[in-house]
């Protein structure tokens, strides 16, 4: 494939561009991760529908840290040239890469959806209260059909981790999320040893940020049960595994939840100077949601606190 700019034509392997602006969208860089991708011209319906799932990808990173609302269009693009690409094979069976791509897709919509029942009025709302209880059901069918479909362990383990946070999140099962999270684990841990692929990425040598995901929601249970030690060693290696692996908004909403722990132990300026640092770079990087966490830890918020009970409208 090949990247323009202004007359210049430059010939870039389609999973170099495609890692590159992964590594951009995983650090922060969203909008240049953007350009990155719009500049690609693919020739063929796969190398299409790669470059659009990926920008959609980037989309919703950037809504989830960002703020914005960038994904509806992206996926629309994204699902239209995978519709392509099943179209060209006229009946053949899709062969293994192709596989790939369609749950990469469903999957993309899985997150999608999830983002928008947790993201209330532009900030993270836990719980059923005020959600509509047949969508959060729909999710959670669509995650277990997803890691029935899922076509290797990483990816299965993905669709896990969205099961456990659909019963945390959505439906309040603090009981049943655990379990999710343990075999996101597993999968995530599977032949680990630098692995920094998630659902769209390498599936070869474990994940990081799938172990980083499953470490966090651990230590948020092992948190909320008073076994503060257990937290702090889960949340420590999930901040340290988010750094190796390059997710910049993520660490830094990482060593939030180490701020909880320095408050719990009694040392409250310890945590602010901490917190002060991350709203500060959160704010640089234009990861406001991460920023308006880290400010109302500031004015006495509890990030890790469960949702308030709605209010008896007797």
């Amino acid at each position: 494939m090949t990247n323009t700019a202004s007359t210049l034509r430059t010939a870039v392997p389609l999973d170099e561009l495609i890692a590159a602006a992964r590594e951009l969208r995983i650090g922060g860089r969203w909008e240049r991760a953007t350009r990155l991708l719009d500049s690609g011209e693919a020739t063929d319906p796969r190398s299409r529908a790669l470059l659009t799932l990926a920008a959609a990808e980037v989309a919703l990173e950037s809504d989830w840290f960002g703020g914005t609302a960038l994904t509806e269009p992206r996926l629309a693009d994204a699902e239209e040239c995978v519709e392509v690409l099943i179209a060209s094979l006229d009946g053949k069976p899709a062969d293994e890469a192709q596989a790939d791509i369609r749950w990469d897709l469903d999957f993309l919509r899985l997150r999608h959806g999830y983002l928008g029942q947790v993201r209330v009025d532009g900030a993270f709302r836990a719980g059923p209260d005020g959600k509509d209880p047949d969508a959060s059901a729909a999710l959670r069918t669509h995650a277990e059909r997803l890691r029935g479909e899922a076509p290797d362990d990483v990816r299965r383990g993905w669709a896990e981790m969205y099961l456990g946070l659909v019963a945390d999140n959505l439906f309040a099962e603090r009981d049943v999320a655990p379990g999710h999270y343990e075999a996101a684990l597993c999968a995530g841990e599977a032949g680990e040893a630098g692995g920094t692929g998630e659902a769209g990425g390498s599936h070869l040598s474990g994940d990081d940020l799938l172990v980083r995901e499953a470490l966090r929601h651990l230590g948020d249970h092992d948190h909320d049960h008073g076994d503060h030690a257990r937290a702090r060693e889960r949340w420590s290696r999930a901040t340290e595994l988010g750094a190796r692996a390059g997710t910049v908004p993520g660490t830094l909403s990482q060593q939030l939840l180490l701020a909880v722990l320095t408050r719990d132990a009694g040392d409250e300026a310890g945590a602010v100077a901490l917190v002060r640092e991350i709203a500060r770079w959160a704010g640089a990087i234009g990861a406001v949601t991460t920023e308006a966490q880290a400010r109302g830890f500031l004015a006495g918020a509890d990030p890790t606190a469960p949702p308030a009970p709605a209010e008896s409208d007797s």
